[in-house]
Formats: C-alpha cells, structure tokens, sequence
C-alpha cells in the first residue's frame, strides 16, 4: 500500500553544482598555488546529495499537485515514476515488482506512483504515449527508464543503471521510511549495507574516464556506446553531462565571469558562463542569456547558440518547465 505525499519536504530547485564545482576549484588551486578545498571530493562533495531525508514510505503516490515536492526529492535519491491506471493489466503486473525492488534497494531510491487518469499534467509532461511507462528524476531531470511491464530481473538492471548514473552526478542521497526496515530483515532488523550498482561492461570505460577527469575520453567512449546502442538513455544523459563538464574544465568561476562581463558580445564567452550557470543550477540565467545574445546574432553566431541551447536543454531534461518556455522563446526568434 502507498502512502501520499508529506505536505513538506526539504530541498529546492534542480542544483547540478555537483558536476562542475571539483574541476572549477581544482582550476581555481592551480591558479593560486593552493590545495583545492575538500580533498579530492571537491566542494561539491557535500550538501543535498549526501542527505539521508525522512518520507512516509519508499512507495509514494504523486498527484499533479504534489510532483514539484518529489521533484525536490530527486537532489536526494533517484525517484522511480510509474505512470499506471487501474484499468491497465499490465501496469497491475508491473506495480508489485517496482514495489518490491524500490523495498529491496533500502532507500537508495524512491517509487512514485501516479494515475494518469487522475493527474493528466505529469502524464502530459513525460510525454507517456502508452502505460505502463517508468520514467525517473535525477537532480530535477527526467530519465526515461521503459515501457510496458518487464520481468523482475530486467527492472533489477535498470535500477542498478539509474543508480550508476545518480552516482555520476554526485546524487548519492538516502531516503528513510517505515518499511525500509522491512526490505532487510523485518521490524527492528538492521539495515543492509547498500549494495554498489555495478557498472555495465559497455559503460565501464567512460565511467573510468569521466572519474579520472579525461573528459575527452569520457565523451569518446560513451559516443561509441551510443553508436552501438542508440536508445541508451543513461549512456545519453552521460554524454551530455560530461560535455558540459569538458567545456569548463581548466577554467576558475572568477575566469568565466569576468570573461564574459569584459566581452558582452563575445559568443564564446557568454557560451561558456550559460554552461557554467546551468551546472551550477541558475537554469533561467543561463538560457535568458543565450536567448538575448542569440537575437543579435548573424546566421553563423545563431546557429552556434542554437546548438548549445539544444545541449543544454538535454542536461536539464526536455520535460523541466524552462526548458519548455525556453525552447519558446527560441522558436519565437527563429521565425
């Protein structure tokens, strides 16, 4: 049985500091001769990711009303949406698995479940063209998982997957219910330790590259895991995560700024601080500044922002409402 949402709950918007903030202050040591904060972890290495946030149940009915809380809750822990309804057979089939998984993994993440005839608006946002779909939230951005129901063993790996890539993106968060205790031993019942979601063999070299900082490596491997498996959609939202990242490598937050305050016109400058706002989770400024540098533009310098706009659309998800509006506005200069 699940429970509805809290009315409250900690955390805010979508912050994807956690991408850029080790490499920005390893660059930003370089400059001045100093170790860079934090040990290796980097200043991002604390805050939302690392929370261990207390909810009613790891199984939590949504309605279009409460999604912006769990939302919040994907800062924390990756959230599992199921988009069902009661007359579907096949969504009575896939439910009891995600409920029981979601159990298993003892808060590494959590399950919302939502009736699409009750909550067209988190139906509509997903784009669900058939139920069952899962969906997740990473960080505030849409994941797509599957669609249709799927054995037991097959959601086992794409939870593992989702969890590989929440770990890339420093949201390693726990969540804390009544009935995680139930998921290892029963009332009273030590919890399990968490076990590490294992890599998949396709994956592993880009997941090396991106940890030692070869960001150019990262984006080969995973391209090339693309190539072999195009509808890979954690191989997908890697890629785009660490292109962004390898466009801010070696350079310090006080660099990029003052780079673009000094050169307003300059179309790469103001690229490079938009990428740096959207990692640091000022979504709105990074596009607004793009959108008004994109008006002044000849067709060279538009289709270059363009481009970067569309990346940067894919890093927040196409589903978040700035994206949405933004991608408005663009459409809106182009024509």
């Amino acid at each position: 049985m699940s429970n509805p949402m809290p009315e409250r709950l900690p955390g805010g918007g979508v912050d994807l500091s956690h991408l850029a903030a080790r490499h920005q202050a390893q660059a930003q040591a370089a400059a001045t001769g100093q170790a860079a904060p934090g040990g290796a972890a980097g200043p991002g290495a604390s805050g939302a990711s690392h929370q261990t946030v207390d909810v009613p149940s790891l199984v939590l009915d949504v309605t279009d009303d409460t999604f912006e809380q769990v939302a919040q809750l994907s800062a924390v822990v990756p959230v599992v949406i199921d988009l069902w309804a009661e007359w579907c057979q096949p969504c009575k089939t896939l439910g009891p698995i995600l409920e029981q998984l979601t159990r298993e993994f003892g808060g590494q993440l959590l399950l919302a479940k939502v009736d699409v005839d009750s909550n067209p608006g988190i139906a509509q946002a997903f784009q669900a063209q058939s139920i069952p779909t899962v969906v997740a939230l990473v960080a505030g951005r849409p994941v797509p998982l599957f669609q249709g129901a799927m054995p037991e063993a097959q959601v086992r790996e794409y939870f593992n997957q989702l969890l590989q890539l929440a770990a890339q993106q420093g949201v390693t968060g726990r969540v804390s219910a009544p009935d995680t205790q139930q998921a290892v031993g029963g009332e009273g019942a030590e919890p399990a330790a968490p076990a590490e979601p294992e890599i998949p063999e396709a994956h592993r070299a880009a997941v090396e590259a991106g940890e030692n900082g070869d960001f150019a490596t990262a984006i080969a491997e995973w391209e090339l895991v693309l190539k072999k498996a195009p509808a890979d959609a954690v191989a997908r939202a890697a890629l785009v995560q660490v292109k962004l990242l390898h466009r801010l490598q070696g350079y310090s937050i006080d660099e990029i700024r003052s780079a673009a305050g000094l050169n307003p016109k300059d179309v790469e400058a103001q690229l490079r601080v938009a990428d740096l706002d959207v990692s640091g989770g000022h979504i709105e400024d990074g596009f607004l500044r793009l959108l008004d540098l994109f008006a002044e533009q000849d067709a060279e310098g538009r289709a270059q922002i363009r481009e970067r706009l569309l990346e940067l659309f894919e890093v927040v998800g196409v589903a978040d409402p700035r994206v949405i509006a933004a991608r408005g506005q663009l459409a809106n200069l182009m024509y």
